[in-house]
């Protein structure tokens, strides 16, 4: 099972996709539409957004795998899980786009709560 580990700033996305037998570790710049634009929030859903795509389009993630997504906010597993329905429009949109991909490519995906000193994509902000 490939897990997904992604973390946000204002100006950056990082994730990480790890098993028992790779990893991989990415950061990008927030594209300029986003770029100190979005919220704290806002920033971590683009950054699970496109880490999920990156590791579909890289061929990490294949359609039917079984990814576990850690998530450091509380208020973002609330939303994933259906827990939360009030969400701003923004964040509706990319819980979306999230759950549109997650059914075309039939990934059986599991949500987990972790500890923001858990999230092993923040470290990758910092560099």
């Amino acid at each position: 099972m490939d897990q997904l580990y992604f973390d946000s700033n204002e100006k950056r996305i990082s994730w990480v996709i790890q098993n028992n037998e790779r990893k991989f570790e990415l950061i990008r710049e927030h594209s300029e539409i986003y770029l100190d634009k979005v919220t704290r929030e806002q920033s971590k859903y683009i950054a699970l957004h496109v880490g999920i795509f990156w590791g579909i389009g890289r061929f990490i993630i294949k359609n039917g795998d079984h990814v576990k997504i850690m998530l450091d906010l509380k208020s973002m597993y609330e939303h994933l899980t259906g827990k939360n329905q009030d969400q701003e429009q923004f964040i509706k949109s990319r819980i979306n786009f999230i759950k549109q991909i997650i059914e075309q490519r039939n990934l059986q995906v599991q949500f987990e709560i972790i500890e923001p000193s858990q999230n092993i994509a923040t470290k990758l902000l910092s560099s």
